[in-house]
């Protein structure tokens, strides 16, 4: 057995990217965007049929309803080739601004109803962890619309949402890992910093326990990986997300894969049921220097790709 299938064994496996042709080889069983992966996609050649067909058949819409059927049409085109859920993504320049926020997921999940899917099991919305995007999670699952909150790098940010009720988030492993790694410049050691040592898979555990151990419903992916070495170390997480050339490099492993996380382990070291207002979210965020620098770049570098694609559907 190669280790994607083992992997699939104990963890939802999704798939990180735009490109839908690439899904059928490794089988998983949901698949998530971002606006990065869609500018990509609708860059290559095989994909720009769809932008174009948007474009033609909504030629009087606002830029930013035409990119909410991009994003759509995306989805949907995934979503046949999937027997689960996708994930997509709210704006990143909203994501300070609840009610907008709460606007453009009611558009997005009326975009794909319109297309006859269920939203309510088959669509996320993805939405930045900050305060505001958080509220506006907590408003959308009381609406029925289940929320996927990304960019997600502090633990505060894990107990909010676990307030909020969001159906799942996104902690990024591979994000943390790179500001530990340039942090420590000289001074790191790889082999040291590997497998359960991975600060970023340390971050993953810590909120999968605390979520296991208080009952916490919210699901957790782990995702962002810069290498496999750090999925196998979260292999029994609820899902990981994970990018084709990674799910292709466990593919052609066959060395043995068990289970690092279980229900059954996060029993084991009590962690202190938190709950948080505004102003110790803000202050423990601001707090966690990685964190805050992690989170605010995100956004930024989602919001460039935002302004790329809106440059791109405007020539």
């Amino acid at each position: 057995m190669n280790q994607l299938d083992a992997l699939k064994q104990f963890t939802t496996v999704v798939a990180d990217t735009g490109d839908f042709k690439q899904i059928a080889q490794f089988q998983p069983t949901d698949a998530t965007t971002n606006p990065s992966l869609i500018l990509k996609a609708v860059q290559m050649p095989v994909y720009r049929s769809l932008l174009d067909e948007t474009l033609a058949q909504h030629p009087k819409a606002a830029l930013d309803e035409t990119i909410d059927r991009l994003l759509v049409r995306f989805g949907v085109e995934l979503l046949s080739l999937l027997p689960g859920r996708v994930s997509t993504e709210v704006d990143a320049r909203l994501s300070f601004d609840t009610d907008a926020t709460l606007a453009r997921a009611r558009r997005i999940t009326q975009l794909y109803q319109a297309q006859g899917i269920d939203t309510e099991k088959r669509v996320l919305i993805k939405i930045a962890a900050t305060w505001e995007g958080i509220q506006a999670a907590a408003v959308l699952e009381r609406e029925g619309i289940h929320t996927n909150l990304t960019l997600l790098f502090a633990f505060a940010q894990a107990v909010a949402c676990a307030q909020a009720g969001v159906k799942l988030i996104s902690p990024f492993v591979g994000r943390i890992y790179d500001w530990h790694k340039k942090a420590a410049g000289a001074a790191w050691n790889e082999a040291e910093r590997a497998g359960a040592n991975d600060p970023g898979v340390q971050s993953v555990r810590q909120i999968y326990n605390y979520y296991k151990q208080h009952g916490v419903a919210t699901e957790v992916m782990g995702a962002s990986f810069r290498n496999i070495g750090q999925i196998t170390a979260l292999a029994g997480c609820d899902l990981l997300t994970i990018a084709p050339e990674l799910l292709a490099q466990l593919q052609a492993q066959t060395a043995p894969l068990s289970a690092s996380l279980s229900v059954a382990q996060a029993q084991a070291t009590p962690i202190e049921r938190l709950t948080l207002n505004e102003a110790q979210f803000r202050f423990a965020l601001n707090e966690d220097a990685m964190a805050s620098d992690k989170l605010a770049e995100g956004i930024r570098a989602f919001c460039a790709d935002a302004r790329k694609l809106d440059a791109l559907m405007q020539a």
